[in-house]
């Protein structure tokens, strides 16, 4: 996957927006995070992930997808290598961050059109 990927996936949804953050490209959900490019280019910083899942994520059988460092690790944020994820890796963690930070409005229209 490529951050590109990741956008199109993200702005087909209600009230994501192209953004930045800390100086690289970012997707927000009302002015707020919804996932950002890393500085390295190929790894998705993805908050929304509560540390026990992180911890089970980079244990789980993807071991070379998920990480963190040190710098994350009081964070629930997980790492992702884009060049090593997939799109049913990805996606799901990103919708379900997206849902905590749209309006309830625009997730219950989001739901009506599946």
């Amino acid at each position: 996957m490529t951050f590109d990927d990741v956008r199109k996936i993200a702005l087909a949804w209600p009230q994501v927006d192209d953004g930045t953050s800390y100086g690289t490209p970012a997707l927000k959900v009302r002015k707020k995070m919804l996932v950002r490019l890393k500085e390295d280019g190929d790894s998705l910083v993805m908050p929304g992930v509560p540390r026990d899942e992180r911890e089970m994520l980079v244990e789980s059988r993807r071991p070379k997808s998920f990480y963190f460092t040190d710098h994350y690790r009081d964070y629930p944020i997980v790492l992702i290598r884009l060049s090593k994820a997939n799109r049913a890796t990805v996606e799901p963690l990103l919708r379900r961050h997206w849902r905590t930070l749209a309006s309830k409005r625009a997730v219950k229209e989001f739901d009506a059109n599946l």
